[in-house]
């Protein structure tokens, strides 16, 4: 009989805690049924242009270097890294400047990537050019008049065009 009252006592146990994580369950269930259709009013993303730059004046501490040719550049974007290398070659001998955005390591081998050929911007300051300007994409290269107004922009520096001098 004891062995019965026991075997009772833990099925209904086990039938407690069952009927708990099934609560459990179903709210987290409409938690995200919840945020789904949240989501689903929100618009959707069109891709990004960088052409939406080209007019624009570069931000204080971009435009206080008078740069002709600028780079954005995040430390863990991998894009980023591969063509470093191209902007310090373009960058040779000309007013160019880099922005690298994030931390670490990867930032530091970014900006010393560049840092021979291009003003390096790094930090707070390189937050702030990036959000000034609206870059979403990363590398974003600019070639930019002597104004200090944007008249190209793409991510890709061999579509900016080799004259990217104005």
């Amino acid at each position: 009989m004891m062995f019965v009252v026991a075997a009772l006592v833990l099925v209904g146990a086990l039938c407690v805690f069952d009927l708990v994580l099934t609560f459990a369950v179903l709210r987290r269930l409409r938690e995200h049924t919840a945020e789904l259709e949240r989501l689903a009013e929100r618009p959707s993303f069109a891709p990004y242009d960088p052409g939406v730059l080209v007019g624009r004046a570069l931000p204080g501490a971009v435009a206080a270097q008078a740069p002709d040719l600028v780079a954005f550049f995040d430390a863990q974007c991998d894009t980023c890294h591969e063509h470093a290398p191209g902007f310090a070659a373009r960058a040779r001998g000309r007013a160019a400047l880099a922005v690298v955005s994030g931390e670490g390591r990867r930032a530091e081998e970014l900006a010393a990537l560049v840092a021979d050929d291009a003003v390096v911007l790094r930090d707070e300051v390189a937050a702030g050019a990036v959000s000034a300007l609206g870059i979403e994409a990363f590398p974003t290269f600019l070639a930019v008049g002597p104004d200090g107004v944007v008249v190209r922009a793409h991510t890709d520096l061999a579509v900016l065009g080799e004259s990217a001098a104005v």
